[in-house]
């Protein structure tokens, strides 16, 4: 029993790790997921870098799909479940470019909207503070600001690589992320 707990605890946490520092998050073909994690903050403040590859590039079986946001890094928030309240950077390939989005969840409902159009196997740089009642989200110096449904602060836990609304991904993704 314990070694099928090493063996199950090694498979959920472990993710490789490139030679800058890089984790290397796995999208396959026909998932959604890039895995099964889990690791909690107090902070206010992220910093985060990524890096897109070819990988990237998709097109979906359902041309309204493509406006979907595949959702790339961020955090629950509010004290519920991230499907209830978080705030995340998104991402997807729209007329021959990589668009990065902000996308929140609130009272159970979404929204996003686009922040900037970022270069393929470039490091991009993404900044989140949660400040009172609102959401700062930077780009590459980019910045937008949402409102958030609540003031408090409260303990978060990460959201990692998701393709997709409705489809999977169509081939294999592979983004790369540090600090996280």
């Amino acid at each position: 029993m314990k070694k099928l707990l090493i063996c199950l605890f090694s498979f959920l946490s472990c993710t490789k790790i490139d030679e800058n520092g890089f984790k290397v998050f796995t999208i396959k073909e026909g998932s959604h997921r890039s895995g099964y994690r889990y690791k909690t903050s107090w902070s206010n403040k992220f910093k985060v870098e990524c890096i897109f590859n070819n990988s990237a590039i998709y097109t979906t079986k359902d041309s309204l799909n493509q406006y979907d946001v595949n959702k790339l890094w961020g955090v629950s928030d509010c004290s519920n479940n991230h499907m209830k309240s978080s705030i995340r950077f998104g991402w997807r390939w729209l007329n021959d470019s990589l668009e990065i989005l902000w996308f929140r969840h609130f009272n159970s409902n979404f929204d996003f909207g686009k922040i900037t159009t970022v270069e393929l196997n470039e490091i991009i740089n993404l900044e989140l503070e949660i400040k009172g009642d609102k959401y700062i989200l930077g780009v590459n110096g980019v910045v937008t600001e949402i409102n958030r449904p609540c003031t408090q602060d409260f303990k978060r836990y990460y959201l990692y690589p998701y393709f997709g609304g409705d489809e999977v991904a169509p081939h294999t993704i592979k983004i790369k992320l540090k600090g996280v």
